[in-house]
């Protein structure tokens, strides 16, 4: 974390609703992602983006450390999906899994099955391991930011991409095989 964003952290946190704006709009597509990984809705997930940001205004008074903020307001988003998740009380896409896609099923609708089969995948993983993949590969975060917001060491994050990559090759193997 650079000196401006600490200094904007610790603008916000003392009041200033401009530079909480300006926070909001940096790390509303991470807390989405975090949100998403675990809920696998998107709807549910800027339901629960707004509610953080909202708690956090409420909450500001309480951080005592900027550098530690981007962590707790991941933590925040992580704990209402999680929250969501338990109230809802089913596990996301279990039921609906999609076929193994056919070869003579044109390009685009491959597509739609393979991205089934990955979202199939993903929701089968535990729920860590599902958050450090959303932030690494569709949210773009590097190594460093990622261990930040999920508050894990290096070697911890490396181990659970690792983890979370082979148990996706392990599960869309057959499914892969099939367009080789």
């Amino acid at each position: 974390m650079d000196i401006q964003e600490t200094e904007l952290i610790k603008s916000a946190l003392s009041g200033d609703i401009d530079c909480f704006e300006s926070l909001i709009r940096t790390h509303s597509r991470t807390l989405f992602a975090v949100a998403f990984a675990v809920l696998q809705n998107s709807e549910e997930a800027e339901d629960v983006v707004q509610d953080t940001f909202i708690s956090a205004w409420n909450k500001r008074k309480i951080v005592r450390d900027p550098l530690k903020f981007r962590a707790w307001l991941t933590t925040m988003a992580r704990n209402r999906a999680c929250d969501l998740l338990r109230k809802r009380r089913t596990i996301p896409l279990d039921e609906n899994h999609p076929e193994i896609p056919d070869p003579s099923i044109p390009e685009p609708e491959i597509t739609a099955k393979l991205s089934g089969e990955l979202m199939v995948a993903m929701s089968n993983l535990p729920e860590q391991h599902r958050i450090a993949l959303t932030l690494r590969y569709l949210d773009d975060l590097d190594h460093r930011s990622i261990e930040e917001t999920m508050g894990l060491t290096n070697g911890a994050l490396r181990g659970i991409l690792g983890r979370a990559l082979a148990t996706l090759r392990k599960t869309l193997k057959p499914t892969l095989e099939v367009y080789e």
